[in-house]
């Protein structure tokens, strides 16, 4: 028997003892240490799933790390640390809020040397997703010394990892929050030189305005994206990677059309094996340790539901990591 966190249709989640045959049929079963809670998955633990959940019942999680204890795929052996981010986890597959799984193989990636298993659950899908937003704007030949970068729900966990690995690389990083005053000092930590209030952002605009951003990492969908679009600089490149505000975007053709502006996605479910590799061994390589530990929470898997309530009223800052053994 194994404890699991459970979402069924019309009833609140529920922290459950199940067995072996409640996992369903995959390739790669695993004994979890850790996982997260995302914003994801605060919908996820909402009523009926929060339209994020496709199938009942459904363990949710859309990160998890942990130990090969079966392997029907030759490239993972047993007794082999790995990751998995997104590949459909927490949503119509059985996620990592549990302490095992049986998943498929598709996306796991071998935890990398020197990265723990601790640190790997806190960097999670919005690291992995910040990474990938990081990886778009470089390949858009947005580098440093273009000029400002923004980061949007700078706050919130792809926006915190996104700050540091961009000062880390060595950007120039302004802050965008809903909770300037009170996290300006964090965020400053993190690497952001300015930290502006997202009310600047979140009101209808003008189809162009003053150019300000030679890119953009947004994680707010909406007007913002919209009035984001409208201030970047000519040639400049906007990832979008999240919708906390909402998932149209009321905007025009103009900044594309007229500067060139390249909007961009950052899609950390559906992400390719090469990528995935990528990113996670920059990753391992740049984020720093001791910042990810500094922005990084650790509850146990009793606390999840809690949690998932706190992070969609936009109360969590940074990442929170989830020991399922305890």
């Amino acid at each position: 028997m194994f404890r699991a966190l459970v979402v069924d249709r019309d009833t609140p989640p529920t922290l459950r003892d199940v067995d072996d045959d409640f996992l369903p049929k995959a390739d790669v079963t695993i004994a979890i240490e850790y996982s997260s809670v995302n914003f994801k998955d605060g919908l996820a633990l909402s009523q009926n799933g929060g339209g994020v959940v496709r199938t009942f019942p459904l363990v949710p999680g859309i990160d998890l790390v942990g130990t090969v204890e079966h392997s029907a795929d030759p490239v993972f052996a047993v007794g082999e640390r790995v990751i998995l981010n997104g590949d459909g986890i927490g949503e119509k597959y059985f996620g990592g809020l549990a302490e095992r799984a049986r998943v498929r193989s598709d996306a796991l990636v071998a935890l990398p040397d020197g990265l723990t298993a601790e640190r790997a659950a806190a960097i999670g899908t919005a690291g992995f997703t910040a990474m990938i937003a990081v990886l778009a704007l470089e390949r858009n030949g947005v580098v440093p010394g273009s000029g400002e970068i923004l980061v949007t729900g700078a706050a919130g966990g792809v926006g915190s990892i996104a700050i540091a690995l961009l000062a880390g690389r060595g950007y120039t990083v302004v802050a965008s929050s809903g909770r300037a005053e009170t996290e300006g000092a964090y965020l400053r930590g993190l690497g952001a030189t300015t930290v502006i209030d997202r009310s600047e952002f979140s009101e209808a605009g003008k189809p162009l305005q003053k150019q300000r951003w030679a890119g953009a990492i947004d994680s707010v969908g909406s007007s913002t994206l919209a009035n984001v679009l409208a201030q970047t600089s000519y040639g400049g490149t906007v990832v979008a990677c999240g919708l906390a505000q909402g998932a149209d975007l009321p905007t025009t053709v103009m900044p594309f059309i007229l500067r060139s502006v390249t909007l961009t996605g950052a899609n950390s479910v559906e992400a390719p094996a090469a990528l995935r590799k990528q990113a996670w061994a920059a990753l391992a390589n740049e984020l720093d340790g001791e910042l990810l530990d500094s922005m990084t929470t650790t509850i146990g898997l009793s606390d999840v539901i809690a949690t998932g309530a706190q992070i969609l009223a936009g109360s969590i800052r940074g990442r929170t990591v989830v020991d399922v053994r305890c």
